[in-house]
């Protein structure tokens, strides 16, 4: 197995988990080896990325009280952001550990390279401080100084201590980007009202910043950046979206690029529901299947639901509408960024909690499937195939 080295690694991906009954460590390794396995294709196995090296060691620290085991998972990755956070965006589906239910939460993408950034300018102002300025190069001393004056301006804000520009409080307007890195480009050209989310997850105080200010939201120019643009849209009052040209990320951007992209902003509703958006082959565009109210399940439904039981194929969710027609085959992790208007019945080999979580999000009137694991109560009809 190829390990490794510490100074490859850009990311660590820290995870929280829950779970009913007790289990061992090598539980928690095998679920996460198991149940990712297959759900993003043989480039993204986790066992392969760590025989690869492009991720480390995964650390598990867990306790158990009261029959309820508690723990936390830190990945390390040497993958670029949008592939660790597709990684860590699938660690939230595995809802099985060892033989009890179970349930991963990410608590944080932390970009690694930061603090190692952070150390090395403070190290560097200090050993500055201590070299006589005989002989020093008058270009060495302007670029320190320039680079000391734009960190200074990065600023943790809330609660939270995000990463953010000084002008957060008294803009009206404020640019959210993804990390700490986007915040940095956009203050080394004078954009002082940003503030960067430090992850996938949304941040509750940037949630917050929706309810009194206009919040325009800067995305990468690519899949992920797309993919979190719905996901913030679906939990804060987000006004304008834009992104970086396509396969560059906002980080890398210039003074001049940046600018040209943020007059080409566009409201939420039309970025979501524009074609960019759409393009790709797992699109999560907002669908609209043409229908009205939703029928009930027939007696006839049920027999045909049987009869169709092999066109389910893997880990996937068959969405079908009210004439039992296919119209959606996706994983079922996905089912949360579906919006379809009238999916009548799911289809699935089993019906986990994601399934029936998706099935009630979705509205539908029935799930169906060859086997059925734990979940709380639904009011949505279970079929047996």
């Amino acid at each position: 197995m190829a390990k490794i080295s510490p100074t490859s690694i850009k990311y660590s991906i820290v995870a929280d988990f829950v779970a009913e009954g007790p289990f061992q460590k090598p539980d928690v390794i095998g679920a996460l080896f198991g149940q990712t396995e297959g759900l993003l294709g043989s480039e993204m196995e986790l066992r392969e990325l760590q025989k690869e090296g492009k991720i480390g060691r995964i650390e598990v620290d867990l306790k158990t009280e009261g029959g309820k085991t508690t723990g936390e998972v830190i990945i390390p990755s040497a993958l670029d952001k949008t592939e660790t956070t597709i990684i860590a965006a699938a660690l939230e589906t595995i809802d099985k550990i060892g033989p009890t239910d179970a349930k991963i939460t990410v608590r944080e993408v932390e970009d690694v390279r930061g603090s190692k950034r952070d150390y090395i300018m403070e190290r560097a102002k200090q050993l500055l401080s201590g070299i006589s300025n005989e002989g020093m190069d008058s270009t060495e001393i302007e670029n320190e100084l320039r680079e000391s004056t734009r960190t200074a301006k990065v600023t943790e804000y809330g609660g939270e201590r995000l990463p953010a520009g000084p002008d957060i409080d008294s803009s009206d307007e404020v640019i959210v980007v993804e990390g700490r890195a986007d915040v940095v480009n956009l203050l080394k050209y004078g954009i002082k009202n940003v503030i960067g989310m430090d992850g996938t997850k949304l941040p509750a105080e940037i949630a917050k910043l929706g309810e009194k200010k206009e919040l325009t939201l800067f995305v990468d120019g690519d899949r992920g950046g797309k993919l979190i643009a719905k996901n913030v849209c679906d939990n804060a009052n987000v006004k304008h979206i834009t992104s970086a040209p396509d396969g560059k990320e906002v980080e890398e951007l210039t003074g001049k690029e940046i600018r040209q992209v943020l007059r080409k902003k566009v409201s939420a509703s039309v970025f979501l529901k524009g074609s960019d958006f759409s393009s790709g082959r797992d699109s999560d565009k907002k669908e609209s299947l043409v229908g009205g109210k939703k029928r009930e399940l027939t007696k006839e439904d049920r027999s045909e639901l049987r009869g169709m039981a092999s066109e389910i194929k893997g880990k996937n969710v068959l969405v079908l509408d009210d004439n039992l027609k296919v119209v959606k085959n996706v994983p079922a992790s996905k089912l949360r960024f579906l919006d379809v208007t009238n999916a009548f019945v799911l289809m699935a080999e089993t019906a986990t909690r994601t399934v029936v979580e998706g099935a009630e999000k979705l509205g539908v009137r029935g799930v169906a499937a060859k086997a059925f694991g734990k979940f709380s109560e639904t009011d949505i009809e279970l079929i047996s195939l």
